[in-house]
């Protein structure tokens, strides 16, 4: 399965490109222990992310999209190694970084880089904007003196602020500049691939379009690479070459946007799609509503972990763990029962 995503995923990138992704994600696992007894002997694991393979090629935004709990977000911290993950490989330019010691890592710092979901809790209430987006270029040995308040200066007016505002703290600034701070920070040690965890989940909807047209744009004009986590599949459709569709910690789909938006092809997708709002009032889809909750990722359904809310599930589905299987050029379905 894993090789066969990677193999379709390589082939189908623009010709005289390179054949190696930038990021490929191999069998990616990440559990947390529950302890207990009096010992603190591990008696459970929360299976966040089980088991996932994709792969991201350079100048791609490839969103990855589940309901909350589907383990988005420990993926993309997984892969930047924020967290340990329990098993897998994340090779990054050729390298496994989950190899690499502490001192190895610190170089990839440099190249990958985070913008974090909420854009209070990630800036230090105590230090100003110029200490916040400098700090990186301080450990980083990358400027220093006046070269670093210029570096400062240059990428606050790159996302859309003044370089006067360096001597503020991020209390003075709203939720959207906030954000855009979080963007230059992330920016300032020149990376070449980003995860954005939910960049805009926590701002109003207009904040949301100046937010995401500010990475399209940076996207564009510096060649980067993004992870885009997100829940809102508007959003994602918006900025995305290729969606990655996750369910408790596993992969149901993968397909270029256009065409999962389109045709999908996995019953998950289909119901996350139909929650869709449509911007006319004289139009109306079809809802598919799923019944219940997401199952608990300590203990997840045996088989198809989605066959508990499935619409179309059957028997089998109890006691297969269905395989990414390639319906078309480069759409991969995990579903025994869609062709």
């Amino acid at each position: 399965m894993t090789s066969a995503v990677q193999q379709t995923t390589q082939e189908s990138e623009t010709s005289g490109a390179s054949t190696e992704p930038l990021l490929d994600v191999r069998n990616l696992r990440k559990y947390f222990p529950i302890r207990g007894g009096v010992f603190s002997r591990v008696v459970a694991n929360v299976k966040a992310v089980e088991d996932i393979s994709f792969t991201v090629n350079k100048g791609e935004v490839v969103g990855l999209v589940g309901e909350s709990g589907s383990g988005k977000t420990t993926a993309g911290r997984s892969i930047l190694r924020l967290i340990e993950p329990t098993s897998g490989e994340v090779v990054f330019e050729g390298t496994d970084v989950t190899t690499l010691s502490k001192s190895q890592m610190r170089e990839y710092r440099k190249k990958m880089q985070i913008i974090f979901q909420d854009p209070f809790a990630s800036l230090n209430p105590r230090m100003t904007v110029g200490d916040i987006i400098g700090e990186a270029l301080q450990i980083h040995n990358l400027a220093r003196g006046k070269a670093r308040e210029e570096r400062v200066a240059n990428l606050l007016e790159r996302v859309g602020l003044a370089a006067a505002h360096m001597r503020r703290y991020p209390h003075e600034f709203s939720g959207g500049q906030r954000q855009r701070i979080g963007v230059a920070r992330a920016l300032a040690v020149d990376p070449v691939f980003i995860v954005a965890d939910e960049p805009v989940s926590a701002l109003d909807v207009s904040i949301q379009a100046q937010v995401v047209n500010l990475l399209q744009d940076l996207k564009d004009d510096l060649g980067l690479t993004l992870l885009f986590i997100a829940h809102d599949l508007g959003v994602v459709e918006y900025i995305s070459d290729k969606v990655v569709v996750m369910y408790l910690g596993k992969i149901m789909e993968i397909a270029p946007s256009k065409e999962l938006y389109a045709n999908p092809v996995h019953p998950y997708t289909e119901a996350l799609l139909s929650a869709v709002p449509i911007p006319d009032p004289t139009l109306k889809r079809e809802r598919i509503l799923l019944q219940g909750d997401i199952p608990s990722p300590i203990n997840p359904p045996s088989g198809c972990v989605f066959r508990t809310r499935c619409p179309i599930a059957i028997e089998d589905c109890k006691h297969i763990s269905p395989p990414l299987e390639e319906v078309s050029p480069g759409h991969f379905k995990a579903c025994i029962r869609r062709p």
